[in-house]
């Protein structure tokens, strides 16, 4: 009796971890060509805060990216880094906006309902988002626009 016991609780725990984070999966674009961009690491704002947390970023040996989230968490941020972390992309969701650091902030519920594609001001694309998919486009800064 105390064995089933001992799993029904385990099995009640597991359930309990699995509902308090949110997987997000990212594909990162370059804006210009639609190709993959492999970046070096991600930085991941939620809920407007200011802090950023690459350590919710998981990239696999394939190149995979992964961002496990808080599950009260209700809007996302991110930027991609390149040259080893150095200096970031400049999203191109914002890239025709005077301040092109702004911040973009995407619903969490959205993307982990439908996939959510992020605008591309950096060309004319047509891509779509599967269910969990955040979809966005980058380009490399141009020595006119230091990193902030």
């Amino acid at each position: 009796m105390k064995i089933v016991g001992l799993l029904c609780t385990a099995v009640f725990c597991a359930g309990l971890h699995a509902q308090s984070e949110n997987t997000i999966h990212i594909r990162l674009l370059d804006g210009k060509t639609g190709l993959p961009v492999e970046a070096s690491n991600y930085l991941v704002r939620i809920d407007r805060q200011e802090t950023v947390h690459n350590e919710w970023v998981h990239i696999g040996d394939d190149k995979s990216v992964t961002v496990t989230l808080p599950s009260d968490a209700k809007l996302i941020a991110v930027k991609a880094t390149y040259n080893m972390g150095l200096e970031t992309y400049i999203n191109c969701d914002a890239a025709k906006e005077s301040n092109k650091e702004r911040d973009i902030w995407y619903p969490i519920s959205e993307i982990l309902g439908k996939g959510l594609v992020a605008p591309n001001e950096c060309s004319t694309t047509h891509y779509t988002a599967k269910p969990g998919e955040f979809v966005f486009f980058v380009r490399k800064r141009t020595w006119r626009e230091p990193d902030n």
